[in-house]
C-alpha cells in the first residue's frame, strides 16, 4: 500500500463543507494536546504519537516511505 500524501482526514458521520476543515480540526486538537506542557513533555508526546500511529498503520514499507519524505527537506 503506497503512502497517501493527499489530504485524507475525515471524521465518520461528520459533513464538511470545505476539504481543509478536517485538517483544521485535527490541527486544533494537536495544539490543544500540547497546551501547558514543557518543551520536553511536548517532544515526548510527539514521540508517543508517532509510535502509536506507526503501530496503527503497521505497514513497514509505508512507514519507511513516510520517514524518507519527512526527512527529505533536511538532506543535502
Amino acid at each position: 500500500m503506497p503512502l497517501i500524501t493527499e489530504p485524507n482526514l475525515r471524521e465518520p458521520g461528520q459533513r464538511y463543507f470545505q476539504t481543509f476543515s478536517p485538517g483544521d480540526d485535527f490541527y486544533e486538537a494537536l495544539i490543544d494536546t500540547h497546551q501547558g506542557l514543557s518543551d520536553e513533555q511536548s517532544l515526548a508526546v510527539n514521540a508517543r504519537l508517532v509510535l502509536l500511529l506507526s503501530n496503527h498503520i503497521g505497514d513497514i514499507s509505508v512507514l519507511r516511505e513516510a520517514l524518507a519524505i519527512a526527512r527529505k527537506p533536511f538532506d543535502n
